[in-house]
């Protein structure tokens, strides 16, 4: 099965649909937001509107005053996906980017306290910077990864994606039983421990 289409797949932030994001799928990460380890994948979704390309501004909703950083290993999906085996799941992902979840710490603290969804503090407008498309190629095994965040040159996120709760494998399993995932969507995998706040004129780097 070659993966043949007239978009680019190194430009998948112009035109994927999905983002899916999911979350507590480190412990230590759990650990610190004071929530159990989840029994089955947690996800939520950002709109595509929510991409941003990395070096471009950052811009803080007017309701949030706590601003976090949460780095994360993105996967592209090559070809449309519904119901797949974990078996197979791999065949269906065409590469890799280093994204982040900014994330309105208050906004969500309140949403958790009410019930209500995490759409105002997950899902606005350059919420979901991302770095180049990384083909899968490159990346022989993706949960052996090292992916960290610093903040003006502060080390504040470093983890390993073999600590994962859920593989790679077992998230597009069990997401594409729920959403059928299209050519050129992305999957948020989760964040390492050490999130934290970002200021005004804050510089984020963030590395594989």
């Amino acid at each position: 099965g070659l993966m043949a289409s007239s978009r680019s797949l190194a430009r998948f932030w112009e035109w994927g649909k999905n983002i899916v994001c999911v979350g507590r799928n480190y412990a230590e990460h759990a650990k610190e937001m004071g929530n159990a380890l989840p029994a089955e994948p947690l996800f939520f979704l950002k709109p595509s509107s929510a991409y941003l390309r990395e070096g471009s501004p950052i811009l803080r909703p007017y309701y949030c005053t706590d601003l976090h950083h949460e780095v994360e290993l993105g996967v592209v999906i090559g070809k449309r996906t519904q119901a797949v085996s974990q078996e197979a799941a791999m065949e269906h992902v065409a590469g890799y980017a280093l994204c982040l979840d900014m994330t309105a710490r208050d906004t969500q603290k309140e949403c958790k306290k009410k019930g209500l969804p995490w759409t105002l503090a997950k899902a606005f407008s350059t919420s979901c910077p991302v770095s180049e498309f990384v083909p899968k190629e490159k990346i022989p095994d993706p949960h052996k990864l090292k992916i960290w965040l610093k903040v003006n040159g502060q080390l504040r996120q470093e983890g390993e994606t073999s600590s994962m709760i859920f593989s790679i494998p077992h998230l597009i399993s069990y997401i594409s039983e729920i959403i059928t995932l299209e050519e050129g969507d992305l999957i948020l995998t989760g964040s390492p421990s050490g999130v934290g706040s970002v200021e005004e004129d804050d510089e984020i780097e963030a590395g594989i």
